[in-house]
């Protein structure tokens, strides 16, 4: 496959996970309660309480993960303009600052989600890393590639 060809549909990716983000983001404070997510609020309740978890710890956790989805749907805006800046000027440095942002961020995640034993989060993190960083690290190579030569 040619470069600009890999390069047009990586981009389109990268503005699907984006998408993807944002719906997310949306749809945490709708979904936050709802009783298929049982289970995945039992695992952290017991990590903190044990077997005896108030009937509080619940709905507290219902409140983080609602007030969660505004936080998600903010930093997918913010990923857009850098993802179209960095589309349509071709630029490297917009590339980085996305890379730079999951290279903060998922660690991070992934260690806080671990100490509290949340296997879910971890898959989740690991998922979006591994579906954004290596087509973002590519993009970053090629346009910074091509910003060279012109």
């Amino acid at each position: 496959m040619r470069t600009s060809r890999l390069r047009i549909w990586l981009v389109r990716w990268m503005y699907a996970m984006v998408t993807a983000h944002l719906l997310a983001g949306i749809l945490l404070p709708f979904v936050a309660g709802a009783a298929a997510l049982d289970p995945y609020h039992h695992s952290i309740g017991t990590h903190f309480w044990g077997d005896a978890i108030p009937e509080a710890a619940r709905a507290q956790q219902v409140w983080w993960i609602s007030l969660f989805g505004p936080t998600v749907q903010a930093a997918s805006i913010w990923m857009l303009v850098l993802l179209w800046i960095a589309d349509k000027q071709r630029n490297a440095a917009a590339w980085l600052g996305l890379i730079a942002g999951m290279l903060v961020w998922a660690p991070q995640d992934i260690l806080i989600s671990l100490q509290a034993q949340c296997e879910a989060n971890v898959w989740i993190d690991g998922i979006a890393v591994l579906s954004m960083l290596p087509p973002l690290f590519w993009l970053f190579r090629h346009d910074l590639k091509a910003g060279r030569t012109a």
